[in-house]
């Protein structure tokens, strides 16, 4: 399969489905993939199959770097929509995190003032108070949450090491509504077991859920390239549209990306 493997620390800009024109930052290592997650439907593929071999970029080369794009971007004429920390693995798993963060709200103040900065985060560090800290301080604080169901959870999104949903739950809780969640959808099969999120059984209690934790918007998304795990499919408009319109009857903002 084709998997996608992105520069490091800075690369873009791309279109977002979500977002916007977005200037990507990869706090992982450019050859390879770091997450706490190994999601069946990753663009990036597995964890063991890109193994990095570079070490993470520093504070020091993600500051750079960023200005240099952000000068030439000016220079250009083009300035981005949103800075996104994304990339190959979990942006928050960075020992300075926090600290690239406050550099990077700087660097946007000088150059883009009116960029966002976002974070896509898979939730799993969002216990640790530097980093809920420095997700207070983002414009779009972006978490996922898949569904609800901790078989679910394990079977699609492969968390390394402990992962208790009811916990991140609670941790979603303490931002306040300062956050938007993100959710994907799919249809189709893994080894033989449907991995179809899209039905009763997981819509209705994750939209109790998201009552609950009062994000200030909700993202639900399908898969749009290709994926390492075979058999999985896209969910349809319909079902898409469906979900969104009970997020919005709930008085939350809702969008759906297909």
């Amino acid at each position: 399969m084709s998997t996608i493997i992105y520069p490091s620390p800075i690369f873009g800009p791309v279109h977002s489905r979500r977002l916007g024109l977005s200037l990507g930052i990869n706090l992982l290592p450019a050859d390879g993939k770091v997450c706490s997650f190994d999601c069946i439907y990753c663009e990036c593929g597995f964890n063991e199959d890109h193994r990095p071999t570079l070490p993470l970029p520093t504070r020091q080369e993600v500051a750079a770097k960023l200005e240099a794009k952000l000068k030439a971007m000016t220079e250009e004429g083009q300035l981005p929509d949103v800075l996104t920390f994304a990339g190959n693995g979990e942006p928050t798993c960075h020992p300075h995190f926090a600290e690239i963060i406050d550099d990077t709200i700087c660097l946007r103040d000088q150059y883009c003032p009116e960029a966002k900065v976002s974070v896509l985060s898979n939730s799993t560090m969002i216990h640790r108070q530097q980093v809920h800290d420095a997700l207070m301080r983002v414009d779009n604080n972006i978490l996922k949450l898949d569904t609800i169901d901790p078989e679910y959870i394990n079977k699609v999104d492969h968390p390394n090491g402990t992962y208790d949903v009811d916990t991140i739950i609670e941790r979603m809780k303490a931002f306040h509504g300062h956050l938007i969640i993100q959710t994907m959808f799919m249809q189709g099969e893994c080894n033989g077991e449907s991995v179809d999120n899209t039905g009763e059984r997981y819509v209705a209690p994750w939209l109790e859920v998201v009552k609950d934790i009062k994000p200030q918007q909700v993202m639900i998304y399908t898969i749009d390239r290709e994926t390492p795990a075979p058999g999985l499919l896209k969910a349809t408009h319909e079902q898409l549209d469906a979900i969104r319109d009970r997020v919005i009857a709930l008085g939350i903002p809702c969008t759906a990306s297909y």
